[in-house]
């Protein structure tokens, strides 16, 4: 290759890129606000408990087991990574259309011509059939002269980092549901177990009633009274029972099993996790999976808009086709070779505003991509604050509540002491102070329930469990 052919490739070449990129755009990061996203969250330390393992968050055995199970089982999980496939294909395709494509056609024809319709003079006979033999190949290449090509490769990239991303983002969740579904069930069974002591209490205070009764020390209202509050306490049983069932099932639904029971601890033996280190809300960029997958969202459709551009420009197309043509078969392979070469542009005229509709249509996606990319990400940041506040504020109960619990316990023994000693008080205080504690006893767990939840909301909100 001489000096002056190599001078005129570079030109031609720095030519095409230059009109490349005066209609395609080099991506670049969308410009938001990460400040403030926490509120009242105004840390610089990047320090948070999204970068832990959720074996190192969540320590009680049969829970590890079960979102272990979750993870390899879980059925939304695996047609996230089936997603993933279709778009690796699709981008193996994008790859594939800077190739020419290659065809092969093998084919005989067999033609017969009308005798009059050609209007030959009287006695002329020709043989009016032919049959030719054919075989080619025939290929066609599109220079990438605008970009479209490459801004097409682009976009499926970014799509499959999309799908990477909101795989992780199921993942997250996953972890998340599983978790809190787990502590809402030894919930469950500690508000069960709390009912059945009430019960054996109250069938208690049952018996003493109809004794005082016989001692006249109390009326037999007292004793309806004492039946009632037993029975109350008796009717919540079954709805507890249900729900237990209904969280075991939801449960094994996450795990991808059919419905049973969970292996499972208590809620007493549960600690909350302590150390929330949140980071900087700019963090939420690269920890939170959906945030990622909107930006990708973003991205791919900002590609897509570079390749609408394209359209309004010239296309250059090489086509070449070659092979073997006879009129008889047993010449096919004697003088039979044939070729054509064709490079042409192709210049939209008028399309019928398909151009300008497919345009104005991307440039619409490419905005909604970026308002969907916005909301996530100040969702994120809502979704961490309300689960930093629901631990404040469970953690600030836990204190009050356990001391209304200790007043509540000490009213029901001191009342149900006046009731048998004294005619200062009746069944009325008993059966008042005994339903006040066993609402206590039931929201003190509730208490303990959200401050566990707090912490996995917290953890999926910041973007833990994936890394």
């Amino acid at each position: 290759m001489n000096l002056k052919y190599k001078h005129s490739l570079l030109i031609i070449c720095f030519a095409v890129l230059t009109l490349s990129a005066c209609v395609t755009q080099k991506y670049e990061h969308p410009k938001v606000v990460t400040q403030n996203l926490y509120r009242d969250q105004n840390t610089t330390d990047t320090a948070t408990i999204a970068n832990l393992p959720w074996q190192n968050l969540f320590t009680d055995a049969n829970l590890q087991t079960l979102i272990q199970q979750g993870l390899n089982e879980n059925l939304d999980l695996k047609q996230a990574i089936e997603r993933i496939k279709i778009a690796q294909a699709s981008l193996q395709q994008s790859k594939s259309a800077f190739l020419p494509s290659l065809q092969g056609d093998v084919s005989v024809t067999d033609a017969k011509q009308s005798k009059a319709a050609l209007n030959f003079p009287a006695g002329v006979n020709i043989n009016l059939e032919t049959q030719t033999y054919r075989a080619q190949l025939s290929t066609s290449w599109e220079a990438d002269i605008w970009g479209k090509l490459s801004s097409a490769k682009r976009s499926a990239y970014a799509s499959l980092l999309q799908t990477d991303a909101a795989k992780r983002a199921v993942q997250t969740q996953l972890i998340a549901n599983i978790a809190n579904t787990y502590y809402n069930l030894l919930a469950l069974d500690k508000q069960l177990a709390i009912t059945l002591q009430t019960i054996k209490s109250r069938t208690n205070n049952v018996a003493t009633m109809k004794a005082l009764k016989d001692g006249a020390k109390v009326n037999g209202a007292a004793v309806v009274q004492s039946e009632a509050n037993l029975y109350a306490a008796e009717v919540t049983i079954p709805d507890l029972k249900r729900s237990i069932r209904e969280t075991e099932n939801a449960l094994n639904i996450l795990l991808a099993r059919a419905p049973g029971s969970i292996l499972r601890s208590d809620l007493d033996s549960q600690s909350a996790y302590s150390n929330l280190e949140t980071g900087v809300s700019a963090q939420l960029l690269q920890n939170r999976p959906d945030v990622q997958a909107a930006e990708f969202s973003f991205r791919a459709a900002f590609e897509n808009t570079n390749v609408a551009k394209t359209y309004f420009y010239p296309a250059l197309t090489l086509t070449a086709s070659g092979g073997l043509s006879s009129l008889q078969l047993k010449d096919f392979f004697n003088n039979s070779i044939f070729y054509n070469l064709i490079g042409g542009l192709t210049q939209p005229i008028f399309a019928k505003g398909q151009n300008k509709a497919r345009l104005t249509t991307a440039q619409a996606q490419q905005q909604q991509a970026f308002y969907t990319f916005q909301q996530t990400l100040l969702t994120s940041g809502q979704e961490v604050s309300n689960a930093l506040y629901a631990y404040q504020t469970a953690t600030e109960k836990e204190t009050t509540r356990a001391k209304q619990i200790a007043s509540l316990t000490k009213a029901v023994d001191f009342t149900q002491e006046l009731l048998r000693y004294s005619s200062a008080t009746n069944y009325t205080d008993v059966l008042t102070s005994e339903q006040s504690l066993l609402a206590a006893q039931l929201s003190g767990v509730s208490d303990k329930l959200q401050k566990l939840q707090a912490v996995v909301n917290l953890y999926r909100a910041l973007g833990g469990g994936w890394k």
